[in-house]
């Protein structure tokens, strides 16, 4: 986020020059009066259980929220808001502070507020209006707490546009997705299956409320959506056609403006298309700001294509000759194949690896079912089965997701994992008959009897120190750069002891010792880190930076 502060300060005169479309666009509220409205009047049944006409909001066994919506943009979004009311301004609050946490200046965070407001102020002409009339019923629900940032419909506006600022902007560690399809001969039944892991981190407390979406809009095709409350766009999700869409960030040009948020073009795409060539025409129309790949898995087509959006570009890739695809974090078209930025990421990020072990595990594990396809998305190793420390970003299972999800189109069944990561159980929901009379009659959403069981490393002592890790993780990090704290040496060998095949507690072992002064034990630590899988280029450049500088010290 500092980052972002320094391009607020050098855009400042610019603002000031285009103060005007500023202006018009924090004033802006999108034309309601064409829609019926019936404001929710909600029942509460119980602490976890809500309706409003056929409108539902429950809790199920495995913790997951569970809602069902129908009407038209503006009634959705009103039956959104009144059924998740404290659920989102819950998730309002986490996010913010999280944003409080990266830029904890007074000073810092007014030039942020400005600057969201001038990069997103031609975010509403590229939003649909149907979309902005959702949202505007969704934002009557939300807190009056952050109209400071932003009134609340603006808000909800640039809350969908978050995951695509925060990507565009300083390429945060919080989206490292991996996802496949597989079918035919890749398959035990032959059916089109298709996995994915969403590396969507803003700490735990965000991913807590998980909501899993059953939405029938007046207009277009109902579909499913796993997100989390106050998002009417779709990161992970499938529709009744058997049209599944996944995201996954690639390498981006900073750009000037906000245009269409990533999740609201697939949500067009889910609503919308009931086949590949479909998807791609919606996505083709719409103009993005950041660089994405769009895993669209069809039914009717018995095929799965990768399409490959940023602001200047636009691919689809398709594989030939074979039965599987699989995607994690760069562009595999001809469209971007002299893309700098998107080669230098293959040889320097982390994408290139879980693409390997993607590969690695498809043929080890030759005929998929719903089962092995989760037992892919929470392998924790690295290439040839290494041990590359538990967290680590080059494994498909980083220990961070906010979900997993497995699609099965043609039998319109998918699976969304419940709490911690994708380590929980994998509940099953068949949408032919959420979208029918049947879920009426019965009252509930899930098909517990294809349920996949939770992982058995949740159980594990190597989980618990993983969890024990993290929080010490943070300690020691307070240590070295806040707080001044001294630990033992008793208590950083504990902290190693934790997760002693992650490299990332060796460096920062040795950055807490460079911070005393004790440069003998700092060089040991750094040397010990360089023996382990680093996650990325240039985090093993910063290590070899700090060993550098250790060596001075002591020369």
């Amino acid at each position: 986020m500092v980052d972002i502060c320094k391009i607020v300060c050098s855009l400042l005169c610019t603002i000031t020059l285009v103060s005007c479309g500023i202006q018009k666009s924090i004033h802006h509220l999108p034309e309601v009066k064409q829609y019926a409205l019936e404001v929710p009047k909600v029942e509460r049944i119980n602490d976890s259980t809500f309706s409003f006409n056929q409108n539902y909001l429950t809790k199920n066994r495995q913790q997951l929220w569970e809602l069902y919506i129908k009407g038209n943009p503006l009634q959705l979004g009103y039956n959104n808001g009144a059924l998740t009311k404290d659920l989102m301004q819950r998730q309002e609050a986490i996010f913010f502070s999280k944003v409080e946490g990266f830029v904890p200046s007074n000073f810092k965070q007014k030039l942020l507020r400005g600057f969201l407001k001038w990069y997103n102020r031609k975010m509403y002409l590229n939003v649909r209006e149907d979309y902005q009339a959702e949202l505007y019923g969704l934002s009557r629900y939300s807190s009056d707490q952050y109209n400071f940032i932003a009134p609340r419909y603006l808000r909800s506006l640039y809350l969908h546009g978050a995951h695509d600022i925060g990507h565009a902007m300083q390429d945060l560690a919080l989206v490292g997705c991996s996802s496949l399809a597989v079918w035919n001969d890749n398959t035990e039944d032959g059916d089109l299956l298709i996995g994915r892991n969403f590396d969507f981190y803003v700490g735990d407390d965000f991913a807590k409320n998980k909501l899993v979406e059953f939405i029938e809009p007046e207009e277009g095709i109902p579909y499913m959506s796993v997100s989390w409350p106050g998002m009417i766009g779709v990161v992970s999700g499938m529709n009744k056609e058997g049209i599944t869409v996944t995201i996954n960030a690639g390498k981006s040009k900073i750009p000037l403006t906000a245009k269409t948020p990533i999740s609201l073009v697939t949500r067009e795409i889910l609503q919308y298309a009931k086949n590949i060539d479909e998807a791609i025409a919606i996505a083709k129309k719409r103009k993005v700001f950041v660089s994405e790949s769009i895993l669209v898995g069809s039914a009717n087509d018995k095929d799965a294509v990768i399409i490959e959006v940023s602001p200047n570009n636009f691919g689809v890739y398709r594989v030939q000759n074979s039965s599987r695809i699989v995607c994690t974090n760069h562009f595999q078209s001809e469209s971007y194949k002299d893309d700098k930025k998107n080669r230098k990421h293959i040889l320097e990020s982390h994408s290139g690896y879980r693409y390997e072990k993607l590969q690695e595990l498809l043929q080890e594990n030759k005929k998929l079912n719903p089962e092995k396809m989760a037992s892919i998305l929470r392998d924790r190793s690295g290439l040839k089965g290494e041990k590359i420390g538990y967290g680590n970003e080059k494994a498909l299972n980083q220990l961070l997701a906010h979900h997993a999800v497995i699609f099965s189109p043609q039998k319109k069944l998918v699976w969304v994992s419940s709490n911690p990561y994708q380590l929980g159980e994998f509940v099953c929901y068949d949408l032919n008959r959420i979208f029918s009379a049947d879920r009426l009659k019965s009252g509930e959403f899930a098909v517990s009897s294809l349920n996949i069981s939770k992982d058995p490393f949740l159980d594990s002592r190597e989980f618990k120190n993983y969890e024990e890790y993290k929080k010490l993780h943070n300690q020691i990090d307070d240590a070295s750069e806040r707080t001044g704290e001294m630990l033992s040496e008793d208590w950083i060998r504990h902290y190693q002891s934790l997760n002693p095949d992650f490299w990332l507690v060796y460096y920062q072992a040795g950055k807490y010792y460079l911070s005393k002064k004790d440069f003998y034990k700092a060089k040991a630590a750094f040397e010990k880190a360089l023996t382990k899988e680093i996650t990325t280029v240039p985090d093993k450049r910063k290590v070899e930076k700090y060993l550098r500088k250790s060596d001075r010290k002591l020369n």
